[in-house]
């Protein structure tokens, strides 16, 4: 079978497309790194891929908001090429700093099943203790439609990010996201349980409403999440993998990466 290509579109400030590239390519797809200016001077590029991935970082400095500048020059210069990989069989992954953008973007909430309220549907804003948190956490799929997440319960990934509390705007959306299995991936206590309410922090990094660690689209084809799972890729990546006795194969996050790649064959 044929490898699926994957554009990890770059912008100034980015800073995890390396190691996302890496990712993708140990999972046996054939990853390129595109900066946003060649996308801009010809969108006709993206039709060479099957993936698309914003990558972590800090796009442009994160200038008035996180993924705020990419996201509006996206809008300007390429929003057929977001609507392509999105109504196409094709397949879009944002990483923290990706997730913000892809949240400006509203890509996670079409106005032909959103209706007017895809506008104000959900944002990512200010974690709740109003500071940068970077740590590891504990993460819980539950009731997903991402291909993504596919025969994924569990994982422990690392996060850092100061605005990547999830907020919905209002009980009919969350609802609606629900039923449809855009709320797929929690913050979880370290024995898996998410809970009916907010968790205490340090379980719930940053105050993310319904513990909301990651969203997908109605397809699921499209997932955005703030942890970083291209940063524990392989075991010795886990904090106490020395404690382990035994490692397993692979780091829990690749599995993310896999499942996109296994999506094409």
């Amino acid at each position: 079978m044929a490898k699926p290509r994957v554009m990890v579109l770059r912008a100034p400030g980015t800073n995890c497309d390396m190691e996302t590239s890496y990712a993708f390519a140990l999972a046996g797809a054939v990853p390129e790194v595109v900066h946003i200016n060649r996308l801009v001077e010809n969108p006709r590029v993206a039709a060479d891929y099957q993936i698309l991935c914003f990558p972590g970082g800090f796009s442009y400095g994160d200038d008035i908001a996180a993924g705020r500048i990419l996201a509006q020059r996206l809008q300007v210069h390429a929003r057929e090429v977001i609507e392509g990989f999105r109504e196409s069989d094709r397949l879009v992954l944002g990483i923290c700093n990706g997730f913000q953008v892809m949240m400006r973007l509203g890509i996670f909430f079409p106005t032909s099943i959103y209706g007017n309220a895809a506008g104000a549907t959900a944002t990512l804003t200010l974690n709740r203790q109003g500071r940068f948190e970077d740590r590891w956490v504990h993460l819980r799929t539950t009731e997903s439609n991402s291909v993504f997440l596919c025969g994924i319960d569990r994982m422990y990934l690392p996060m850092a990010h100061a605005e990547g509390r999830f907020v919905v705007a209002n009980e009919d959306i969350a609802r609606r996201m629900q039923a449809a299995g855009q709320m797929g991936l929690r913050y979880a206590m370290p024995d898996g349980g998410t809970g009916d309410e907010v968790l205490d922090y340090p379980w719930n990094p940053n105050g993310a409403q319904f513990n909301i660690a990651g969203i997908s689209d109605p397809s699921g084809r499209v997932l955005g999440l703030m942890p970083h799972p291209e940063r524990c890729i392989d075991a010795t990546h886990h904090p106490a993998w020395t404690r382990r006795e035994e490692l397993p194969p692979r780091g829990e996050g690749m599995q993310i990466f896999t499942n996109a790649v296994a999506y094409f064959n």
